[in-house]
């Protein structure tokens, strides 16, 4: 789904609560890996990864100029013989640690030794973020969650299209730790280059 289709999207949601829902997570997101310096690991489950998700951030990080916005994927099969970015197994979950983003994305409550896994890199200091089941283990385990209950108006490919295309919206404030010093910056220069107010 390309900017035009997004937008349009955003326009037929106007009024329903999906579009504060997904840039509320967005932010969150956003404001977690950026406050860090980048560190996000996004992982599925065995019968759903979320490859599309990975690619559209990729895609945002590169547009909006945050980098730390590109995730790393973790797959369930990962093999040795894998190009590097799909090599990722899930033992980079054990080594999650603080300043790390864990988003974990499943249409259905994970399985257990996932959960497990989840919960230990939590404990390790990791914010977790779960896109998916409204109910369960994983929402209550996570720092923020965006629920997409089976049989909502929409379906999860197109929820995960809204929260990256917002991720990667260049005016998303965030929301915890200090303003970047580049920001700043950029703030005090256009501060300093508007044109004087104009006197009646």
């Amino acid at each position: 789904m390309d900017a035009v289709r997004v937008a349009l999207l955003r326009e037929v949601l106007a009024g329903t609560e999906w579009l504060g829902a997904t840039r509320r997570f967005a932010v969150a997101l956003r404001g977690s890996v950026v406050s860090h310096g980048g560190g996000m690991l996004l992982v599925g489950t065995p019968e759903y990864e979320p490859w599309h998700l990975a690619a559209h951030l990729v895609d945002e990080a590169a547009w909006s100029g945050t980098p730390e916005l590109a995730p790393t994927l973790v797959r369930h099969d990962a093999r040795p013989s894998d190009p590097a970015h799909l090599a990722v197994g899930l033992g980079r979950l054990e080594a999650a640690r603080r300043g790390e983003t864990l988003l974990v994305v499943s249409p259905e409550g994970p399985a257990a030794p996932l959960l497990e896994r989840v919960s230990d890199a939590r404990r390790a200091g990791a914010t977790v973020l779960s896109l998916g089941p409204g109910e369960g283990e994983l929402p209550a385990m996570a720092h923020e969650a965006l629920a997409v209950p089976d049989g909502s108006e929409l379906d999860l490919d197109t929820v995960q299209h809204l929260v990256s295309a917002a991720a990667g919206e260049n005016a998303l404030p965030t929301p915890r730790g200090r303003r970047r010093f580049r920001d700043r910056v950029a703030r005090l220069a256009e501060h300093l280059t508007a044109p004087p107010p104009a006197r009646w």
